[in-house]
């Protein structure tokens, strides 16, 4: 597959987001005379991303309900993501189907030995079985790239990021140096002010950079494994018009796994600012791009 600028932005972005952990543990431990807290909070933020990365395809399919298919029960589908795991020369992932009317696709699992590609049931009624191998080969280069590293460790980062700043909100005007709490540190107060309206803030925008670099490198390195991008941006097109007809309900076990799906599942009227997915007009003007032409339907 092409090497792309956007694997060196992204790993720019995720040591950008690791300085924001480190320096909230370097203001604790300056405003506490406690250099502890720069390793506990270092200790913190590798054990978050660890049980993310390590749990991330039990914590999304249990939250979308899926349920494992077998070969007899969907032939052609498990046809279809042999011959595209053949082409790339990488494992065969397991297929999951979760029973959602939403059309929608996410592929999960800590490396490509253990990877999983699940579909709605939406997508599978939705979709001709053209277009649902442009969405296969998509998925499969999310779990191929290491996407599912990648985003759980953005993803723990930024929600532990946001933990702490709502910590400083709580304590951070108590915090004095040598543990002298006599009318509060202003400094420390305005450290953390600062850190609870920007931390979060940041993290959140990190986290959405990390993850529409994700999105566009799979989606072309996605319709180069398939060799047909058009059928890509064509399913892209009937996805966000069935997601706009039926968006997923929003609630915290959805939300925390809706970057891993090949779509918005809460459609567009969904908050924009801090969406992980790309425009997706933008997305399908890059794969007619590929091939200079408009897509078939």
């Amino acid at each position: 597959m092409h090497q792309h600028h956007g694997r060196l932005r992204t790993a720019g972005l995720l040591a950008f987001l690791f300085a924001l952990l480190l320096l909230i543990g370097a203001l604790l431990a300056y405003f506490t005379s406690s250099p502890s807290f720069l390793l506990i909070f270092g200790l913190i933020g590798v054990g978050s991303v660890a049980y993310s990365y390590w749990n991330s395809d039990k914590l999304a399919l249990r939250a979308m309900k899926a349920y494992p298919v077998s070969r007899e029960q969907a032939p052609a589908l498990y046809e279809m993501v042999e011959e595209l795991a053949q082409r790339a020369q990488q494992p065969v992932p397991r297929i999951f189907i979760a029973p959602q009317p939403t059309p929608n696709a996410f592929a999960t699992g800590r490396n490509p030995e253990n990877g999983v590609v699940c579909f709605t049931e939406g997508i599978l009624n939705l979709l001709s079985p053209r277009e649902l191998r442009g969405v296969t080969g998509h998925e499969l280069m999310h779990v191929y790239n290491r996407d599912i590293l990648i985003s759980s460790v953005a993803a723990a980062v930024a929600g532990f990021l946001t933990t702490i700043s709502q910590f400083f909100l709580l304590f951070g005007g108590g915090l004095g140096r040598g543990g002298n709490n006599q009318g509060g540190n202003p400094l420390a107060l305005i450290g953390a002010i600062a850190a609870v309206i920007l931390m979060p803030i940041a993290a959140s925008l990190i986290q959405m950079a990390i993850s529409r670099t994700r999105e566009y490198d799979a989606d072309a390195d996605g319709a180069e494994l398939s060799g047909d991008p058009l059928a890509l941006a064509s399913a892209l097109r009937k996805l966000h018009g069935g997601i706009s007809a039926e968006p997923m309900r929003e609630d915290p076990k959805h939300d925390a796994h809706a970057h891993m799906m090949i779509a918005n599942p809460f459609g567009p009227k969904a908050k924009q600012l801090f969406s992980t997915h790309p425009p997706m007009d933008e997305r399908i003007s890059r794969l007619e791009q590929m091939t200079s032409g408009p897509p078939q339907g």
